[in-house]
């Protein structure tokens, strides 16, 4: 029997969709939304404890504040003694009253004050300074070059040529290889397509961080690729970049894309177009990230050999 058409991935495992919420309680048939709803409640205390203390440390008293955001000053009250459910508007006229972020009012709760000013100091810093500050903090507080170097990282899509690559240069440094998608598969016990259906996007990336949590505290000398979504993770990617010293591997769209095809998964060709153009879409979204690796290997229109000379140059101590 035939199998029915898939719809094109963006670029294999590039791609997973958000599952739903029915989809993520049947991983656990015993959950009857209790969890969750313990987790919202607890969110709304934090959210309300947030702005009664940003709204004290201004010397703003509650009237002040609904007035200032629009807002009714009963709604306020009952918001900050964690009864509410705000909605987004709600939260976005707070924290402009509050002159603070939306997202810097949504961290703020628990957050030591050195960690408050920090905040308040990068979301004052104009966009393009913001790879500055990230440089500056991986050279002072994060592992030095010399340590990084030991943990060789490729990222990027699938295609660009990563375990090609990655494989002949632990061959040729006599360090071991390792695959962050295939720790996954070992820690959750089953493929990642069964991870994605059963734990959802949230799910997997848990796993993954874990996984790479494991890696750099337990081993050292080693070649390691990952998952070209990994860069989507903020936390994660940082864990990665003050870590590892990271190498974007990275090709033209229409040379992932027959690579990928070559690996013998043939679904993009099945909609080709509309392939071709989520993978400019990934490529384009998620550049100004791939471009925070320590170095770049384009391998489009090279040959193995060419790009893995090249990646051993990069690479070489200096």
């Amino acid at each position: 029997m035939p199998k029915p058409p898939v719809r094109p991935l963006k670029v294999a495992r590039e791609s997973a969709a958000k599952p739903s919420e029915a989809a993520a309680r049947r991983a656990d048939p015993k959950d009857d939304g209790s969890a969750l709803k313990e987790a919202d409640a607890a969110f709304l205390a934090e959210v309300g404890a947030a702005i009664r203390e940003a709204r004290a440390q201004r010397g703003m008293s509650r009237k002040a504040l609904a007035l200032s955001a629009g807002v009714s000053e009963r709604y306020l009250a009952h918001v900050e003694s964690y009864g509410g459910n705000p909605s987004i508007v709600f939260l976005r006229r707070v924290a402009s009253a509050l002159g603070m972020q939306l997202l810097t009012l949504l961290e703020s709760s628990g957050a030591r004050p050195e960690q408050k000013l920090i905040r308040r100091f990068l979301d004052g810093l104009a966009p393009e300074r913001l790879g500055d500050v990230l440089r500056s903090l991986t050279d002072e507080f994060g592992q030095t070059e010399l340590v990084r170097r030991r943990r060789i990282t490729l990222i990027g899509l699938r295609g660009a040529g990563k375990t090609t690559l990655g494989r002949a240069l632990a061959r040729e440094l006599r360090r071991p290889f390792v695959e962050l998608d295939q720790e996954i598969e070992r820690d959750a016990g089953m493929s990642l397509a069964e991870v994605f259906h059963l734990y959802g996007q949230a799910g997997y990336r848990k796993i993954e961080r874990r996984c790479l949590d494991r890696i750099i505290n337990g081993q050292e000398d080693i070649v390691l690729t990952v998952g070209g979504g990994i860069v989507s993770e903020p936390e994660t990617y940082e864990l990665l970049l003050l870590n590892c010293f990271t190498v974007w591997v990275k090709a033209a769209p229409e040379e992932h894309m027959a690579r990928v095809v070559e690996q013998g998964d043939t679904r993009p060709m099945s909609g080709h177009s509309e392939a071709m153009q989520d993978l400019r879409d990934i490529l384009t979204s998620r550049e100004p990230l791939y471009g925070k690796a320590d170095a770049q290997l384009d391998t489009s229109g090279k040959t193995v050999e060419q790009s893995f000379n090249t990646l051993k140059r990069l690479v070489a101590r200096q």
